[in-house]
């Protein structure tokens, strides 16, 4: 059985202070015990996380719903689900 949708991890972006020239890999099934990043909950599933290159150290707001239209980064959709 494939998963179609990401769970809902939260209903808010996760803030998180990135450092430029580093990597840190996305959590797109919603089910990471260390959101907003991956933590192989995903195995057996249909998702993969998906990579984020800091290019500059700031806050970056990644998405906490898992439906943005950004992918990685927060959109607003968590507003209308």
């Amino acid at each position: 059985m494939s998963d179609i949708k990401p769970h809902i991890a939260q209903k808010s972006p996760y803030a998180v202070e990135v450092e430029a020239g580093k990597s840190y890999w996305f959590c797109s099934c919603g089910k990471s015990a260390g959101q907003p990043f991956c933590d192989g909950s995903h195995k057996g599933s249909t998702f993969t996380p998906k990579e984020y290159k800091a290019t500059k150290a700031e806050t970056v707001y990644f998405c906490g719903c898992k439906h943005s239209g950004n992918g990685i980064t927060c959109d607003g959709t968590h507003q209308k689900l």
